[in-house]
């Protein structure tokens, strides 16, 4: 018996591995803004996990395990309309399968504060969506839509999602950053479908 041979690496199990994407515009003008909530979901899920942010290529990327599945956390750097770019990158680069992709997105539809977990569907309209979508070449992709509200004079949209929250609208979505922190963990750990049975009837 050869006592030197080396031991062949253990195989990979890319089935346990997850990119888990907050959408939002880098640049100091936007932190706190309504259409960054992508960002600050991922930034408080990192900082619960003790995990460190390093800038990478298209993006910022943060890696954390939560019991036998592989987190890597990505805010992108190619702001918000070419996200796709930094999705399709981190997916291949990480040999992510679609499957196990997650993108936390802003949605003027839902309440301030509200959050839905979809498995699929159209853009609506929002264009960090569509470059995800077209990029990946599917619509079928996880996605947490975080309520911002629509309290907006008509053609005042832009200016709305790129204002801060007021102090009680804030409040509201500093309470349920811990609660879509739960929903990624059980994303990871338990399946789209049974999280969104579990946390969309909530």
């Amino acid at each position: 018996m050869d006592l030197f041979r080396k031991k062949k690496p253990e195989p990979v199990d890319y089935s346990m591995k997850y990119l888990i994407v907050g959408l939002g515009n880098i640049g100091d003008e936007y932190v706190g803004t309504r259409h960054n909530i992508g960002f600050r979901v991922v930034d408080a899920f990192a900082k619960k996990q003790g995990a460190e942010w390093q800038d990478r290529r298209y993006g910022s990327i943060a890696k954390t395990r939560v019991k036998n599945a592989e987190i890597t956390l990505l805010k992108p750097s190619t702001y918000m309309n070419l996200s796709g770019q930094a999705v399709r990158y981190w997916t291949q680069q990480e040999k992510i399968p679609v499957e196990n992709l997650l993108i936390i997105v802003d949605d003027l539809s839902l309440p301030v504060g509200k959050v839905r977990m979809r498995g699929n569907g159209g853009a609506g309209g929002h264009n960090g969506l569509k470059s995800v979508e077209s990029c990946m070449m599917t619509p079928n992709y996880a996605r947490i839509r975080f309520g911002i509200g629509n309290d907006y004079p008509r053609g005042a949209q832009a200016d709305f999602v790129l204002s801060a929250f007021g102090d009680e609208d804030d409040k509201l979505v500093e309470e349920k950053l811990e609660y879509v922190g739960d929903m990624i963990k059980s994303f990871c750990l338990q399946g789209l479908d049974r999280t969104m049975n579990q946390y969309n009837k909530k």
